[in-house]
């Protein structure tokens, strides 16, 4: 058996991948279910995060509309708070929770959370180390051993930042269920489906981050066996 499929990878890799699969799966499927589901106040995913910034006081956040489903993201570069087509104008349960949530992140970036600091700090190294720590790791071991140690190195920035970025989604959902609860944004009763649909998406979060650490796991496993 190749050593880039082994037991290894059946053991530690795999489990996590359909971790994954079934986390995106659950999230998409949660998202189209509360979509369905209108507010009581008819208030849409921009009012909602128009709302929460003021109420925080942020007032140089520009919120923009788009394209495509799932891809909202707050940019701490340029504060611009950016609603996928389903969240910007749609007044559902499932629009509000993804706009607070992250309206959540741009409330992280103004009082200085440290660990969204932290985050946006290992971004390039992450997507280096994500990218091309594999590869090195694997060529070090199958053909220059040098090579190993730096590949290694590379990735466990990106696991890093898959570890870092749990705390920062989970908190930017607990200030999403907690400013919507304190400006009566929703019902206590519609804010048990906004927790289902954040809930469904740290899933996602959890997911890529196990995925990660095993597979980090089961490279230092491959170095420590072809020792032997």
């Amino acid at each position: 058996m190749p050593f880039y499929f082994d037991q290894y990878y059946l053991y530690l890799v795999l489990p996590a991948f359909i971790l994954s699969l079934f986390a995106q799966i659950k999230v998409k499927s949660t998202f189209a279910k509360y979509s369905n589901v209108k507010c009581s106040r008819g208030i849409t995913g921009v009012q909602a995060a128009a709302l929460l910034l003021r109420s925080n006081n942020i007032n140089d956040v520009k919120i923009e509309a788009v394209r495509g489903s799932l891809s909202d993201h707050y940019s701490p570069s340029d504060k611009k708070l950016r609603l996928s087509e389903p969240v910007y104008g749609v007044p559902s349960i499932a629009a509000v929770g993804v706009a607070a949530h992250e309206t959540g992140h741009a409330i992280q970036h103004a009082v200085h959370w440290s660990p969204l600091a932290l985050r946006s700090t290992l971004v390039p190294v992450a997507n280096f180390g994500s990218t091309l720590g594999p590869w090195l790791a694997i060529a070090g071991l199958a053909v220059f051993p040098p090579l190993y140690l730096v590949g290694i190195i590379l990735y466990s920035a990106a696991v890093l930042f898959y570890i870092v970025t749990l705390p920062v989604e989970f908190n930017a959902s607990a200030r999403a269920i907690a400013i919507l609860r304190a400006n009566n944004v929703l019902t206590e009763n519609e804010l048990k489906g906004v927790k289902k649909v954040l809930t469904a998406a740290a899933l996602t979060y959890v997911a890529s981050a196990l995925t990660a650490i095993m597979s980090l796991l089961r490279l230092i496993l491959l170095a420590n066996r072809r020792r032997r």
